[in-house]
């Protein structure tokens, strides 16, 4: 694996990571929300960590298959 992709790896993974934290505290953030508005925050924080952690997920599975392109 040369230099460039094992970083770029890399960076994709601490996308992930990120993504859990924000599943993490999105949790938190319902757990002690003070109204309707906070749940929408949190919410909203919740479905970009998914769809994120998703396509990064993806673009690793491809990176993992021999392509490096986006489709």
């Amino acid at each position: 694996m040369n230099k460039r992709r094992k970083l770029a790896e890399q960076n994709i993974e601490k996308v992930i990571t990120l993504c859990t934290n924000m599943l993490e505290l999105a949790d938190l953030g319902d757990q002690d929300r003070l109204d309707d508005g906070c749940g929408v925050v949190f919410g909203a924080l919740r479905d970009s960590a998914y769809k994120i952690r998703r396509l990064a997920k993806n673009e690793l599975t491809r990176h993992k298959n021999g392509g490096t392109q986006s489709s």
